[in-house]
């Protein structure tokens, strides 16, 4: 770790708190999606084991846990879905429609 990154804030993101600032830094640092080479694993205070990718801005370093919901979100990204919202509405990002396996039918 470099000096400058010692005096990063340091914020840890779910999903329901990604705003369309981080969600625009995560698409542009991973234009082509994470894996697993770009992907951190830590334990948080309560000692669980998180992934999460990185993403920095000048004084904060975002570590956004991965999920389904994170990869369908940045492979359908389009900046003009967020024009109509603050950079740092956690409202904006909205969940994804994930197909269930089980709702897929068989036609073979």
């Amino acid at each position: 770790m470099n000096r400058k990154d010692q005096h990063l804030k340091r914020v840890i993101v779910d999903f329901k708190k990604l705003t369309p600032e981080i969600l625009a830094l995560l698409v542009e640092k991973y234009p082509d999606g994470y894996d697993e080479d770009h992907i951190i694993t830590f334990r948080n205070a309560k000692n669980e084991i998180i992934d999460a990718v990185e993403v920095t801005t000048e004084d904060t370093k975002y570590l956004v846990k991965v999920s389904t919901k994170l990869a369908v979100t940045m492979e359908n990204y389009d900046e003009d879905d967020y024009e109509d919202f603050d950079n740092d509405d956690p409202e904006a990002v909205q969940d994804p429609e994930i197909a269930d396996e089980s709702d897929e039918e068989d036609f073979d």
